[in-house]
């Protein structure tokens, strides 16, 4: 099946945003369409992935998918995966050269984020890989939004990587 270069990018966005792992492996390996095609809206099929679909992360960054493609906010999936709390994509993600100290346009870490979203797993996650002491545009680090967050037993955990 021949599909213009639009269509491949809104066929398999569209697969990997519904999360179905079959259909993104057959327009890869069937259509052999490239990973990191852009649909209508500019974006890769790992941009709009169901974020708790590690399985469809693997396929396109196993088929080059670039970890580290930014949206225009400068938004990249391991801010997305630290957003909505899945730290097992986020690892995948991070197995195939993703940077977690790759900031968004707010100056934001994936840490910043998860903190934030209260996602302590991520966060135990991130925190030995991210820079703690990197600051926000706001000049908040990591412990600066922890604390400003109310989340005592976050802040503690952080300190714990600051120390060792």
């Amino acid at each position: 099946m021949v599909l213009s270069q639009m269509d491949a990018g809104k066929a398999l966005t569209a697969a990997a945003a519904n999360g179905s792992t079959s259909e993104v492996q057959r327009i890869l390996m069937e259509c052999r369409v490239p990973a990191d095609t852009l649909n209508e809206f500019g974006r890769t099929a790992l941009q709009v992935m169901m974020m708790g679909n590690s399985k469809i992360a693997g396929l396109l960054l196993e088929k080059g998918a670039d970890p580290n493609v930014q949206d225009n906010h400068g938004i990249a999936p391991v801010h997305d995966a630290a957003r909505t709390g899945f730290p097992d994509t986020l690892r995948v993600l991070v197995e195939y050269g993703a940077s977690v100290n790759l900031p968004d346009h707010s100056g934001a870490l994936p840490i910043h984020i998860a903190i934030r979203e209260g996602h302590r797993d991520v966060v135990e996650f991130l925190a030995p890989l991210s820079d703690l002491k990197h600051a926000n545009l706001s000049g908040q680090t990591a412990i600066d939004v922890a604390r400003a967050s109310c989340a005592p037993d976050i802040m503690d955990l952080l300190f714990a990587h600051i120390h060792s």
